[in-house]
């Protein structure tokens, strides 16, 4: 009898279902990234990890994957070998998440849908349009599940603040404003840091550094809240700390599906700023706002009445379809490994329906898939593509 993960019968409006055992995780990329991932991966009880391809260099390879109490041999020092690996094993990996530098992500995505491994990708998606296009075909063609790491998406309060927007609680949205601002990149010596080195290097990185790696998170949350595609940006590049290879800062004017104006800024050069990442969607009725640095509460101002505060938890107004993604009561804080947690919880429901035949309901699972890491690669060649004709307006 074939292994089933999903009970017969589903409660699709309640609670998201126990699997009948957990799904096995293989991780590829050994940096820090992946060690928080793994943990909100654990977090879920869903996921427990199995292998991984944690170096290049065979040696780092077994001992990186014995401090993750991994069997040696199921440390691979080559993301290829463990693909044809783990596809061959009985227990083999259900699943991956791809935690590289972005100049490895196409490669290593590819080999996994090919083996028929569903695949957890970081962002942003590839450094090439053709190469993202190409992933979305082999993911259609395979039929496997592919998943962004956009995970900011995947905070209760940001579903929260989606569903307020879609109830046209806002009336019609005339503005979106994002920023994302950090500090991480100010002292002068930061980019000799090994984890910084690649960021700023063109080859790995591709034709940008911040807007590829945080403002990519900007405007996916912007569209994502808003339910409005970008269709056009004017960006402006700078580099305002330390010489660098490429920019530490952008500002952008934008535009949205029916000409709705907007702006989006993100620097690593703001001290006093660490996850500064904001958001602000004002309509004809009222506006929301949402702050990373305060992610429990979602602010919302109705025109003429008094303002809300909207605070992460059980009730006071959450609904159903945001109640899966909560864990704690209202009071008990959570952050960004829960929503990293909320992705991975998406992401074992999806793989199990897969698994098991069974068609996802349309709107039961938020979690960002191959297609929204499409969007991003555009965004980043539509900024580059702007930046380098002088700040002209650029189609996505």
């Amino acid at each position: 009898m074939a292994e089933r993960l999903l009970p017969e019968q589903i409660d699709f409006d309640g609670a998201f279902p126990r699997l009948s055992r957990k799904l096995r995780l293989g991780v590829v990329g050994g940096g820090r990234i992946s060690a928080t991932q793994a943990m909100a991966a654990r977090l879920t009880g869903r996921w427990e990890v199995v292998a991984g391809a944690l170096s290049s260099d065979p040696e780092k390879a077994r001992a990186r994957g014995a401090e993750w109490f991994l069997p040696e041999e199921r440390c691979y020092a080559s993301f290829a070998e463990m693909a044809q690996a783990e596809a061959a094993r009985e227990d083999g990996v259900d699943a991956v998440m791809i935690t590289t530098p972005n100049h490895v992500h196409y490669e290593s995505a590819k080999v996994f849908l090919e083996a028929g491994i569903d695949v957890m990708c970081d962002k942003p998606l590839t450094n090439d349009p053709g190469e993202a296009a190409a992933l979305v075909d082999l993911a259609d063609k395979t039929g496997q599940v592919f998943g962004v790491c956009y995970t900011m998406s995947c905070f209760a309060t940001i579903r929260q603040a989606r569903a307020i927007v879609a109830s046209c609680v806002l009336g019609k949205i005339n503005q979106i404003h994002v920023e994302f601002m950090q500090d991480w990149m100010t002292p002068e010596d930061v980019g000799e840091a090994d984890h910084v080195k690649w960021r700023l290097d063109p080859a790995k990185s591709g034709r940008t550094s911040c807007v590829g790696d945080i403002g990519t998170h900007a405007a996916h949350l912007a569209t994502f809240v808003s339910g409005l595609e970008m269709t056009d940006l004017r960006a402006d590049f700078h580099v305002c700390g330390a010489p660098k290879p490429l920019e530490d800062t952008v500002f952008m004017a934008t535009r949205y599906e029916g000409g709705v104006p907007g702006t989006l800024m993100a620097t690593r050069l703001a001290p006093g700023n660490r996850g500064g990442l904001r958001l602000r969607i004002f309509g004809s009725k009222g506006g929301l706002e949402w702050d990373l640095e305060d992610s429990e509460r979602l602010k919302l101002n109705l025109f003429g009445q008094p303002d809300q505060v909207i605070s992460r938890g059980h009730g006071h107004g959450i609904t159903p379809q945001v109640e899966r993604l909560v864990r704690t009561a209202r009071g008990f804080p959570e952050g960004l490994i829960e929503a990293w947690g909320n992705l991975y919880n998406e992401f074992a429901m999806a793989v199990a329906m897969r698994r098991d035949g069974v068609s996802v309901p349309e709107g039961w699972l938020g979690m960002p898939l191959v297609a929204d890491g499409v969007q991003g690669v555009r965004f980043v060649e539509a900024a580059a593509d702007s930046h380098e004709a002088g700040g002209h307006w650029t189609e996505i």
